[in-house]
């Protein structure tokens, strides 16, 4: 086997929650370039689908399932579906996230409660529960982000009506990187890898021009993050490349983390 050949997920299993957002469409793809069979899932099956087709269109085996990640029935259901399918899971991705607050750190106690049971207590019973299917070698990739590692710059959103002020965010992603420390704990002794991934700000076309002048001067590579900037990442921590690398929180912000 040559070092290219470690890169290949061919013969393996994949679920991506999440699988049709922002990061979500291009890390679906990754993983069904690099060969797996990958599960997409989330609420919203008419966006999934939508996703699923290209890829399969393209000759990829790509499969829609639906997920309320805030349902533990819906966790439970999704465990057994796959289970059935194929058998054992690969590789999961952690990649669904809910942004329930609506008005910032004063959305009301409803609103918080939602971010939590979606983003706190269903990630920590998805991931419990594909653990108990999840292959020997098998590798665990939680998308977290830059806020999870850093505090919030409000020169970021000089000059515009934004603002980045949703503690839950933050919260949820400073939680992952720590939970992926205990999971790849857990998980050691069977050689699952567990690792984060903490991407940077995407660039998309609703975006005013004074954020993404600020935000991009606040990197090192003076830009925000494209539709392809976390699939190398992705296919290297999903693969046999990375068997040596567990509990590791990898920023992939162009530089943003560094400064």
């Amino acid at each position: 086997m040559t070092i290219l050949d470690t890169f290949s997920l061919r013969g393996k299993v994949a679920l991506l929650t999440g699988g049709a957002g922002l990061y979500g469409r291009q890390i679906a793809r990754a993983l069904a370039e690099a060969g797996a069979t990958t599960y997409i899932a989330s609420r919203d099956m008419a966006s999934l689908e939508t996703v699923a087709k290209e890829l399969r269109g393209e000759g990829h085996d790509v499969r829609a399932m639906p997920l309320d990640q805030g349902e533990e029935a819906s966790i439970l259901a999704l465990h057994d579906m796959i289970k059935a399918d194929s058998g054992r899971l690969d590789i999961l991705v952690n990649n669904a996230v809910a942004r329930p607050l609506k008005n910032g750190y004063f959305s009301d106690a409803s609103a918080i409660d939602e971010s939590m049971r979606i983003n706190g207590t269903g990630l920590i019973l998805l991931t419990r529960v594909m653990g108990e299917i999840m292959a020997e070698g098998g590798s665990i990739i939680n998308i977290g982000s830059i806020m999870g590692l850093v505090g919030l710059e409000p020169l970021n959103y000089r000059d515009t009506d934004m603002d980045g002020w949703n503690p839950d965010y933050f919260f949820h992603k400073g939680g992952m990187s720590n939970l992926t420390r205990f999971l790849a704990s857990y998980h050691g002794s069977r050689g699952i890898r567990v690792n984060c991934l903490h991407p940077g700000g995407y660039q998309t076309p609703d975006q005013p021009e004074a954020f993404v002048k600020n935000y991009s001067e606040r990197t090192c590579l003076g830009r925000l993050a494209n539709d392809t900037d976390l699939m190398g990442s992705i296919v290297f921590l999903a693969s046999g490349a990375s068997r040596y690398i567990t509990g590791a929180n990898i920023p992939v912000d162009g530089g943003y983390t560094a400064k």
